[in-house]
């Protein structure tokens, strides 16, 4: 397969064809980054095409979509903390500034980061780490992935049934 899928991100993932859908959610798709510098980094991308900012979905869909956003901070937190004794935080962002299609960023933080860059937004980070063909998604990132669709089914799993009740 080709990068095509890359040129519209939402459309492939509607249509199956965006391998780095982690799993289908209620108003978008938990996907993996393209870039792993931060190992767990992921995208929550709307799944309406021609959505560009949050205040475009009627409130039920924004509300939907944050508690999505909400659902894979999680998941990607437990999965980080449960793979990196060094796990240190989530951020969660909705920026905008470049892809025009609403996503937020879930943006996994470690206490090895350099001292001068773990207390600071990603964005500070050198350009070279978006780029760095060793920093990108790949085989070796399968155990991982696999730990936050573990938790994204965990997370999405109606609650048990109170004893008693029923």
């Amino acid at each position: 397969m080709g990068d095509d899928w890359r040129d519209d991100r939402i459309g492939s993932a509607l249509k199956g064809v965006n391998p780095t859908v982690l799993r289908r959610l209620d108003a978008g798709f938990a996907v993996v980054g393209d870039v792993q510098f931060l190992p767990g980094y992921s995208v929550l991308l709307v799944d309406e095409p021609g959505v560009r900012r949050l205040s475009d979905l009627p409130r039920t869909k924004r509300m939907t979509f944050l508690s999505d956003m909400d659902r894979l901070g999680e998941a990607v937190e437990r999965a980080c903390r449960s793979l990196d004794p060094q796990f240190r935080r989530v951020n969660l962002e909705i920026l905008g500034n470049t892809d025009d299609f609403l996503h937020a960023h879930v943006w996994p933080r470690f206490e090895w980061e350099r001292p001068d860059l773990v207390g600071r937004p990603v964005w500070l980070y050198p350009v070279e780490n978006w780029r760095d063909p060793a920093l990108a998604l790949g085989p070796e990132h399968d155990s991982l992935r696999e730990a936050i669709v573990h938790q994204l089914d965990v997370l999405s799993a109606p609650a048990a049934t109170p004893e008693g009740a029923g």
